[in-house]
């Protein structure tokens, strides 16, 4: 049976709290992954962040109103409101919308229990930690290409 181990990636893609959610977006982007766990300068897993965390914080931003008259616009709040909010939430850093503490999964797990825990807790991205050391990550992908080469 396959453990978390066999299918955990191991080179690890890290950033840390003082990362801005802007270039957490560009590095999830670049290297086409769903998440990354999140680091203190130590080394030390500290929490995890999922492009559902950027989504839900991009939910909540909320785009300016207007209205429009005889092919007149007009913008119900200032453009300069609008921009600052805009700024706030590009500027936000990973610790303002990373998930705290982390879910975290062992070497020895079989991919069935990861596949539950990660269905069971909405987990996108699972650390894999041993001995307190990250030692790889496990996303939903790494699941699919698991069970898809079992059956």
């Amino acid at each position: 049976m396959l453990q978390a181990r066999d299918i955990m990636t191991k080179t690890v893609i890290t950033v840390t709290p003082q990362t801005s959610v802007l270039d957490l977006a560009r590095l999830l982007a670049q290297h086409k992954i769903n998440g990354t766990p999140v680091v203190d300068d130590d080394g030390r897993l500290v929490g995890v962040i999922t492009q559902t965390d950027l989504i839900d914080r991009a939910k909540k931003f909320q785009l300016p109103h207007v209205v429009t008259i005889l092919d007149a616009h007009f913008y119900l709040e200032r453009p300069s409101t609008f921009r600052k909010n805009l700024e706030k939430m590009l500027g936000n850093q990973v610790a303002d919308v990373m998930t705290a503490p982390a879910i975290t999964i062992t070497p020895e797990l079989s991919v069935d229990e990861v596949a539950t825990i990660m269905a069971h807790r909405n987990a996108h991205t699972l650390p894999v930690l041993q001995d307190g050391n990250l030692v790889g990550v496990i996303g939903k992908i790494d699941i699919i290409r698991a069970l898809s080469q079992e059956g």
